[in-house]
């Protein structure tokens, strides 16, 4: 099969590519440096309940590592929130390798709990309903009386004298880093995956 790119074309496309590869690649370490700053915060020993509704504090859920990352998600009515935590199920492994990593929902304990085991979620999952944990942390925006969550991300450092602060964060949605199914889906010529998705 022959291409309909010269030899000439090809060289400059893959020059372009290289650019734009490490423009994204500066991009992206220059959001995490600025949500950084936002995230900085010191953060008190919440308390929030496992799938069993027994109380668990944050500075539990570290175990022996110094950072705990934390994925805020919406609950069951999210299919998106859905599809990320459908997808840390092998990931999680890999992170815990480095970091704690748990999610907590704003669910019930007994209504996420049904709603992780008929996923198979089989990572550590905590319930913050009835805290203001996700408020606190900047994934509940409440307007009207009326709670809107936002999914996300959250990094914790607990010191050797047990204080924890948060280090990084960052939002979900369409198209992100953290969900690779965007990035294939958007490969597809009948796709444009955007941040409006």
């Amino acid at each position: 099969m022959s291409s309909t790119v010269s030899a000439e074309e090809k060289q400059k496309i893959e020059s372009d590519l290289k650019d734009i590869e490490q423009k994204i690649e500066e991009m992206r370490k220059k959001k995490i440096e600025l949500n950084s700053k936002l995230a900085a915060m010191d953060v008190k020993d919440y308390t929030l309940k496992d799938r069993d509704g027994k109380d668990v504090k944050l500075s539990e859920m570290f175990g022996e590592k110094d950072h705990l990352i934390l994925i805020h998600n919406m609950g069951k009515g999210c299919p998106y929130c859905t599809m990320w935590a459908d997808g840390f199920k092998d990931t999680y492994k890999e992170i815990e390798k480095k970091a704690s990593f748990v999610l907590v929902s704003p669910d019930k304990p007994e209504v996420h709990k049904e709603f992780a085991e008929s996923h198979g979620w089989n990572y550590r999952t905590y319930s913050a309903n009835g805290t203001d944990f996700i408020f606190d942390m900047g994934y509940d925006f409440i307007k009207d009386g009326k709670h809107n969550y936002w999914p996300g991300v959250s990094v914790f450092h607990k010191d050797e004298k047990g204080n924890i602060k948060r280090v990084a964060k960052d939002y979900f949605g369409p198209g992100d880093f953290y969900c690779n199914i965007w990035h294939f889906l958007d490969l597809l010529p009948t796709e444009n995956i955007t941040m409006e998705s």
